[in-house]
């Protein structure tokens, strides 16, 4: 079993930083493949940043690219989302979720391959 804890959400005005940390415990984490999702009121769970557990393989959603930077500390078990240049639209639940099923080299945008999620940190942006 796995447990994922985000932290690291709070409110920031547009154009400020904010980073996310997901601090995992309870399966070796350096194997996790690991996501971050948001979900803003009213809207559906989408899919904001990938690493695979070997950190060779990212992705990104095209609405946070440039902005958004994910990485990973497997010495400390812990992934994190670097914010910058936060917009209004940004708001939303994080969510981080993993998942030790495939190769050093997975990573994946659907939420359905992740089997671990953590509570999720809110972050909001002002206008």
């Amino acid at each position: 079993q796995v447990q994922l804890v985000e932290s690291g959400g709070g409110l920031v005005q547009a154009g400020g930083s904010l980073r996310l940390s997901c601090a995992a415990s309870g399966r070796t984490f350096s194997r996790l493949a690991v996501g971050w999702f948001r979900q803003a009121p009213g809207k559906e769970r989408e899919f904001v940043a990938g690493i695979s557990w070997s950190g060779s393989t990212i992705h990104y959603a095209d609405s946070v690219k440039g902005r958004y930077t994910i990485s990973r500390d497997n010495g400390k078990n812990t992934v994190y989302l670097q914010m910058n240049s936060l917009k209004p639209e940004d708001t939303a639940v994080y969510y981080c979720a993993g998942t030790g099923t495939y190769g050093s080299t997975w990573s994946s945008v659907h939420a359905k391959d992740y089997a671990y999620w953590g509570q999720g940190t809110q972050v909001t942006v002002s206008s």
